[in-house]
């Protein structure tokens, strides 16, 4: 029989025979699980979680950690660590629609989006940005035609993808969003390469009153602080607009991630939108991450109903 060790808030280790660290009557009610493979946002959520009081557990398998059986669990990791241990776990994975970029309107997304499957967007003669709407089962990239894309002994011909007009975008920026609101952002590419700077306020934090439902942006925040200026506030009047839109014809669940870019023409334009509990917090502000993170990713039976559409279909992982 083998063990594993696995690194709690309070950065012990130790073993017993479920392979998960801690005592059995110290776990608490509430669980945030990491995946092995800890990244950068992983290790800043888990020191968020212990902030309030939450046990944080960094898996070092790909299994359900036995002890954690019946407990309240969230979880942060990607869509394969989600999918080993989120039915037995009795998780509710939140994730975007995948035609959710193709039912927006035309000035927000700045190009023409269409959902199709795999096999279609074999037949394309033309250039196009193609993507799978979520798991990444193959590269997201402009391709110079469809024949370029993964074959039929790769991947079957049924799967959904997204194909898009070509834009180049100047810059990016990440939003974590709860309840239609952004709690927080960060920059994360200029000119397709990767950097990283925060959103307005300290640290990401987006003060309230700067986006969404909460107040008009640029707004005061608490003790006359000053909104946001700039780029930051070009960003939030945007996303502002985008959240809008989506209530109103193209919803995203309560709790999820959205990204927006500038366009090398200037305008600003919708990128895409992913799960929350599985994308990066690049320089966002981490307790507003983990904020949006345990919404997406929690007990099943606590989602409220108009979440119930947006939940990921689980595999049942035989041992």
């Amino acid at each position: 029989m083998t063990s594993d060790t696995a690194r709690t808030t309070d950065g012990t280790d130790s073993t017993d025979s479920t392979g998960v660290t801690g005592d059995a009557d110290s776990v608490p009610t509430a669980v945030l699980l990491i995946a092995p493979r800890i990244n950068e946002t992983g290790l800043q959520l888990r020191t968020a979680a212990g902030r309030r009081g939450l046990r944080a557990y960094t898996a070092t398998s790909w299994q359900a950690p036995r002890e954690l059986l019946g407990s309240t669990v969230h979880v942060y990791g990607g869509p394969l660590f989600g999918d080993a241990v989120g039915r037995e776990l009795g998780l509710g994975l939140l994730e975007p629609a995948a035609d959710w970029l193709t039912r927006l309107p035309l000035p927000l997304t700045g190009r023409r989006v269409t959902c199709t499957a795999l096999a279609e967007a074999r037949r394309l003669r033309r250039p196009a940005f193609v993507k799978p709407p979520a798991d990444k089962l193959f590269a997201a990239r402009v391709y110079p035609d469809g024949s370029a894309l993964p074959g039929p002994e790769v991947l079957d011909g049924d799967t959904p993808v997204l194909v898009s007009e070509v834009v180049r975008f100047d810059v990016e920026y990440r939003l974590f969003v709860l309840d239609g609101a952004v709690r927080t952002g960060s920059r994360y590419a200029v000119d397709g390469e990767l950097s990283v700077a925060p959103l307005g306020g300290t640290a990401g934090k987006v003060p309230a009153g700067a986006a969404g439902e909460a107040g008009p942006v640029g707004a005061a925040g608490p003790a006359g602080e000053a909104g946001p200026v700039g780029e930051a506030a070009e960003v939030l009047a945007f996303t502002r607009d985008v959240l809008a839109a989506s209530a109103a014809g193209a919803p995203l669940p309560s709790a999820a991630v959205v990204d927006v870019g500038r366009t090398e023409n200037g305008r600003w334009a919708v990128v895409e939108a992913n799960a929350a509990w599985a994308s990066g917090g690049y320089a966002a502000a981490p307790d507003a991450v983990l904020d949006v993170v345990l919404r997406s990713a929690g007990p099943a039976d606590q989602l409220p109903t108009t979440d119930r559409p947006f939940l990921r279909d689980l595999p049942e992982v035989v041992r």
